[in-house]
């Protein structure tokens, strides 16, 4: 069963929130709150798996309070709820796991539940890449640093899982300023906090001495990197896409690839990655645009989430929105790609505007 918090500073929408999650079942509502810095404090104490948060909060904004949940319990999943399409994409930002435009509709809610009850089983031990770098013991809880270094040293294996490593490469990835020697006191010292953590949690991984380096290996269990390429290969290869795919991949792509850890050597996977998921995306659009419109504007808000200068992606919304009646949310996109295009020192796309005269002139149909 799921244990949920709702937060909201009106009390009509935490009525009719907690009723349609009553009508779904097999979700338990441990609370519900108006005031954030309330529910802070119980995310602080209690074991929650998902909150639903009105990202249009008094006193503390409603991305702001995302993050500082997400400091608490980075596995903590978060739909926002609005009444503004605009926040969509600030709320992608901050890697929420979905979103719901008021008014909330049954339909729309049981959609949401049922994804994040075929993931709710997870594996006894869990190592995240994706929007961070964490590994999960049995309890699902992220195992502690040391050091900053022995958790690059960890993300740097891992990186290369499965690849034997010469001393040498790992540390000229991770000290390369530094003198030889000292760097490799650092490094043998990190790898001996690292095997004691593996033991003591009893984490079904090792680091093994191979050649003149190292390497990582586990045993029976992926990371969510390696079933996201997985994931990814079967999207390229499927002629028709569904649903579940889709939800398998907003649920995996958390981030971006060791997301705000600042490793300069992940960076090209991190771009890959990056470059992989903007693909899907725009596949599944294609796929929906005509059977899911709702899935596939949410694709494209994804899209422009991570490139919000695209204006191919930013006309295609548009037309989304213009064909399901939608013309405010519409004239939110232009705003938004205008403004995007408009940092970057340059002129709109006479498409992109010849699009936003239609609309004006309700010629768009």
């Amino acid at each position: 069963m799921l244990r949920v918090l709702l937060l909201d500073d009106e009390e009509d929408a935490l009525d009719l929130l907690e009723i349609l999650l009553g009508k779904i079942g097999s979700v338990q509502v441990i609370g519900r709150y108006t005031d954030p810095f309330q529910a802070v404090q119980v995310i602080e104490e209690a074991s929650v798996d998902l909150v639903f948060l009105d990202i249009d909060m008094p006193g503390m904004k409603g991305t702001q309070v995302a993050r500082r949940l997400k400091d608490i319990n980075p596995k903590l999943r978060i739909v926002f709820t609005t009444a503004y399409s605009e926040y969509a994409v600030e709320a992608f930002e901050i890697q929420t796991n979905d979103y719901l435009l008021k008014p909330i509709t049954l339909e729309r809610l049981q959609l949401t539940i049922s994804r994040f009850k075929k993931h709710d089983v997870a594996p006894l031990h869990y190592i995240q890449c994706m929007g961070g770098f964490f590994l999960y013991d049995d309890k699902s809880l992220a195992l502690p640093w040391k050091t900053n270094k022995e958790k690059e040293v960890c993300a740097f294996l891992i990186h290369h899982l499965d690849q034997p490593l010469n001393t040498d490469v790992i540390i000229e990835a991770i000290w390369p300023d530094y003198d030889v020697k000292k760097a490799r006191s650092y490094l043998y010292t990190c790898l001996s906090y690292l095997r004691k953590k593996l033991i003591e949690h009893r984490y079904p991984a090792k680091v093994n001495k191979f050649g003149k380096g190292f390497v990582f290996t586990l045993d029976d269990f992926e990371t969510d990197e390696e079933k996201l390429r997985e994931l990814f290969l079967e999207i390229n290869v499927k002629e028709k896409l569904n649903s579940e795919l889709y939800h398998q991949l907003i649920t995996l792509y958390k981030g971006e690839y060791m997301a705000g850890c600042g490793y300069h050597w992940a960076l090209p996977a991190q771009m890959e990655l990056r470059n992989l998921y903007i693909q899907a995306l725009r596949r599944f659009y294609e796929n929906f645009k005509v059977s899911n419109i709702t899935i596939a504007e949410e694709c494209l808000r994804r899209v422009l989430t991570i490139i919000p200068d695209s204006e191919k992606d930013a006309r295609d919304l548009m037309k989304l929105y213009m064909e399901s009646g939608k013309r405010s949310e519409a004239k939110n996109i232009y705003r938004l790609i205008e403004q995007a295009v408009h940092d970057l020192g340059v002129e709109l796309e006479s498409d992109t505007v010849r699009l936003y005269k239609e609309m004006n002139l309700s010629l768009y149909r």
